[in-house]
């Protein structure tokens, strides 16, 4: 949960000096974390410069002066700390005792422990609580070996045991940087004239579109013309047919006006919605007769991904008549043992790096299960380790609070739950064919559903500013609706929100609600209408301040609501991408009426790739 850029580059081949380069793409990567930021540079006389500490990229960058520095070869790093506080000491980069080598990580290394009391006994001086700096002094050790720095490097990876993403230069190579890989993700950038490698591509989407998504278990290096990638213990491997070209540009990885990324992703939302369903190929007609098969399916996510998956869970068992249970990932160990072949996986994660969500699909293939992943970052780990991959291809994301990646999500589930029933015959052809071509206008549908309430959502938000805790309720699926609108409240404007079925409100919760306790309902036009408006009512009888999110010309919601958001009437199954994106500006103009960014909640990351 930490970002990491590795630059080597021909001299003149940048504008500007290395430390600046290294600036823009730390930026580029401060969603990944920002407690602590640090860089090490191979100057042109050929010394060691590394400068951190922790506190915020512009900060630290100020502080320390990185625009000064500049060299050919830099590794640099901003930090989420999960080994030792976030300190000056603890900052990347983690040097050897001579300080001639320096590395970057990203991950948790299990045993670091173990190996640190071997190496201080003996002789080395650990100067960090880290569990990164192991790998500097383990390298330094198999160096006076008489081992060069690349086979020093791999043979210190080999004892390695846990989650990583390794860049290590070295003064006796000043033109390379070693990386290696596993679990953590790690890429690679090719420009002419210089190669990067980085956590995400972002980090380097100014100077080039072509890179090389890493796999668990590569190393190599890097020269400013050259990659050189291995697979640790099994020799080098031909990369040629692994250089593919994003299609990103530069500008849709920055704010491109808005304040913040999350107002911009919100925005995103109609052009990544109808990209998902641009992309949607000949593999779901397969993935459709697969779960067709299954006598059981579980969707494993976590956060909002674990939203998503209650959506399908709705939609599997609602539409196409199958079996299916929504898990949290953490969890979901415990629960896959149960499985045997027949049945079916769905991971779904943003990232496709959610160690958790991975875990899960690791021990399902273990039972013999099928596994299938739903994923934004192509040729990352979960789509790689699982039988079939769909992307939801919304672009990138870079505010940590998932907001188009959790409609795309939810579009690309409705649309395999509909192929389904339709495989299955569970509801008639043309009522399928009907929810299809709706499906294909949420794209246009969200677009004016953002242009009509956000005023209002501003409006709102002042007042929700003061608030301390909040309900949200639904029925059916405007449960996972809910679930997700309270978390988005809590990431970002640190408000706490609960959400529960409506029906189980009274069996407990109601008895928080006083005057002007916000509560905030999510009506569908389903079976549920008439049971919800008994709870909006036992709620204003508790003189509770009622918000609702309803459907247009929901007459009796109007009438007991103090707020209403009133949304175009499309069929309830492909409500959830409409109707969670008041709950998504509510939330972004809370957090920003409060004052916070809601760009880097405090203590979250966008991948969580540590257990």
């Amino acid at each position: 949960m930490c970002g990491i850029i590795g630059i080597v580059s021909k001299s003149k081949f940048f504008s500007e000096k290395l430390g600046i380069v290294i600036k823009k793409c730390l930026k580029n990567l401060e969603y990944r974390g920002y407690d602590s930021v640090g860089f090490a540079i191979i100057s042109n006389d050929k010394k060691l410069i590394v400068k951190k500490s922790k506190g915020k990229i512009d900060d630290v960058v100020k502080k320390l002066r990185f625009n000064d520095f500049d060299g050919v070869v830099g590794i640099g790093h901003t930090r989420w700390a999960t080994h030792g506080a976030p300190t000056d000491v603890n900052a990347h980069p983690h040097t050897d005792c001579k300080g001639r080598i320096a590395v970057v990580h990203n991950g948790i290394i299990e045993n670091y422990l173990e190996i640190k009391d071997t190496l201080v006994n003996e002789g080395h001086v650990f100067r960090s609580e880290t569990d990164t700096e192991v790998v500097s002094h383990l390298i330094e050790k198999y160096k006076s070996q008489g081992l060069n720095t690349f086979e020093a490097f791999k043979k210190a990876v080999s004892t390695l045991k846990g989650a990583y993403a390794l860049a290590v230069i070295d003064l006796d190579e000043p033109d390379k940087i070693f990386f290696a890989r596993k679990t953590s993700p790690l890429v690679v950038g090719i420009a002419n004239g210089a190669v990067f490698v980085a956590s995400d591509i972002p980090a380097f989407l100014e100077y080039t579109r072509k890179v090389i998504v890493l796999r668990d278990g590569e190393v190599g290096y890097i020269t400013s013309s050259s990659v050189h990638i291995e697979e640790l213990g099994k020799g080098p491997i031909d990369i040629t047919y692994r250089v593919k070209t994003i299609e990103w540009t530069s500008e849709m990885a920055k704010k491109g006006g808005y304040p913040h990324f999350m107002l911009k992703e919100i925005h995103e939302q109609p052009q990544a919605l109808a990209s998902t369903l641009a992309g949607l190929g000949y593999e779901i007609e397969e993935i459709a007769r697969i779960i067709s098969r299954a006598e059981r399916v579980m969707l494993v996510g976590a956060g909002t991904s674990f939203h998503a998956a209650l959506v399908a869970q709705y939609l599997f068992t609602g539409l196409a008549n199958t079996w299916s249970q929504a898990i949290i990932s953490s969890e979901a160990k415990w629960l896959v043992r149960g499985l045997r072949e027949g049945d079916v996986v769905i991971a779904i994660s943003q990232s496709g790096e959610t160690i958790d969500t991975l875990t899960a699909v690791r021990y399902a293939k273990q039972q013999g299960a099928c596994t299938i992943a739903i994923s934004n970052v192509i040729d990352s780990a979960i789509p790689r380790e699982t039988h079939y991959a769909i992307y939801t291809r919304a672009g990138p994301e870079i505010g940590v609070a998932a907001t188009k990646t959790f409609t795309t999500q939810v579009v690309l589930l409705t649309y395999i739950a509909l192929k389904v029933a339709k495989t299955k015959k569970s509801l008639p052809s043309k009522n399928i064919d009907y929810l299809i071509t709706e499906l294909e206008q949420i794209p246009d549908i969200a677009s004016k559903v953002i242009t009509f309430i956000e005023a209002k959502t501003r409006r709102l938000a002042k007042r929700l500013a003061h608030i301390n805790n909040a309900f949200y309720l639904g029925r059916g699926l405007g449960v996972p609706i809910a679930m997700e609108g309270a978390l988005k409240l809590k990431e970002i404007a640190y408000i706490h929100a609960e959400a529960y079925p409506a029906g189980e409100s009274k069996h407990g919760p109601i008895a928080l609600v006083e005057r002007g306790f916000p509560v905030i309902f999510t009506v569908l036009n389903d079976e549920n209408y008439e049971l919800i408006l008994s709870n909006i009512e036992e709620m204003r009888a508790r003189e509770a301040w009622i918000i609702s999110i309803a459907p247009h010309n929901a007459t009796e919601v109007r009438r007991l609501s103090h707020e209403i958001f009133e949304l175009p009437n499309i069929s309830p199954e492909l409500t959830p991408a409409i109707y969670i994106i008041p709950y998504q500006l509510l939330a972004y103009y809370t957090a920003t009426t409060r004052g916070y960014d809601p760009d880097k909640p405090r203590n979250l990351a966008k991948t969580v790739t540590v257990i």
